[in-house]
């Protein structure tokens, strides 16, 4: 079976930067965790825990590791070495957290906070912030196309100075704005959202509204151009393959943006989910694969599918 794999198939900057950032950590030594998944695929996060990675869902987790650190700091030689071994280097995941969460971080004892969130997302939280203060006036009203309960979209609204709406979907969003007329708009979206549907929003958002809203471009260029050829590809072929973990937005969105194409698509998070029936009328399927997926996940799903 022939395939045409997607040249954009795996890590995004974002993800890349994040994992050399723990992989540093790793190196150094000492006790090394994350604050939330550092990115969402589950080989990935499987990998690092058995390097002794320790994943942190919520603050009182922290707290609770940093108890025997108190308890031993008064009683042990002070040396470098035992400084080394009362510290807990914590790494901010990817997809970034609440701003009141990394202040309440950064001002506990014996942590080391290191910040890996992507670049990108980190410039949507201080534009959010920046459009939201206005001045001194009373702050404006956010509203974000995403996915509520994400934890980038969590950390995205921490920096909203006002009101906040979360929505997938662009109706709801309008809905609001029509019914608030008087609220100054701030429209922002998760850096991972569809782009065609953000831009729809965009008009009629500025159609119904009296007041021309503020309107941030945070959707990342690399997530728009994933689309882009995975869209591409689909026209080029009778079935498409999507790789990623299940929990990863941005690879759900993808295997969604070729089904709604209506062609038949597959979401998996490794080859071995693979079913040979599925393909055996097709000869010719396109490969692609989410931004946190690694390449030899995606190297092995091809493999499989060729060897059809």
């Amino acid at each position: 079976m022939e395939v045409i794999r997607s040249g954009k198939a795996g890590f995004c900057m974002g993800v890349a930067l994040a994992l050399k950032k723990l992989d540093t950590l790793v190196e150094n030594g000492g006790h090394v965790g994350t604050f939330g998944p550092i990115i969402h695929n589950p080989f990935v996060l499987n990998e690092y825990a058995q390097k002794g990675v320790r994943c942190f869902g919520s603050v009182q987790a922290v707290k609770e590791a940093l108890e025997p650190f108190y308890a031993f700091q008064d009683t042990i030689e002070k040396t470098s070495d035992n400084e080394k071994n009362l510290q807990l280097n914590l790494l901010i995941r990817a997809h970034g957290i609440p701003h009141s969460t990394e202040k309440f971080l950064r001002g506990l004892q014996h942590i080391s906070l290191m910040d890996a969130t992507c670049p990108r997302v980190k410039e949507a939280q201080n534009a959010i912030y920046k459009a939201t203060l206005n001045n001194g006036n009373t702050p404006k009203t956010l509203l974000l196309f995403g996915d509520a309960n994400h934890p980038e979209v969590d950390g995205l609204v921490s920096y909203a100075q006002g009101k906040y709406i979360i929505s997938p979907e662009p109706q709801k969003l309008i809905d609001y704005a029509i019914k608030n007329q008087n609220d100054a708009i701030v429209l922002a979206a998760q850096t991972t959202q569809d782009r065609p549907l953000f831009d729809t929003l965009k008009v009629e958002l500025c159609k119904v509204l009296q007041n021309t809203p503020v309107i941030l471009e945070t959707i990342c260029d690399a997530t728009k151009l994933r689309q882009e050829e995975a869209l591409s590809i689909a026209k080029q072929v009778q079935a498409m393959v999507v790789v990623g973990g299940r929990e990863s937005g941005n690879t759900k969105r993808l295997a969604e943006l070729v089904f709604s194409q209506n062609i038949p698509t597959v979401l998996v998070e490794n080859a071995d989910e693979l079913k040979k029936d599925f393909f055996k009328d097709f000869n010719k399927v396109g490969l692609t694969a989410g931004a946190s997926t690694p390449k030899s996940l995606v190297d092995e799903a091809e493999k499989v599918l060729a060897s059809w």
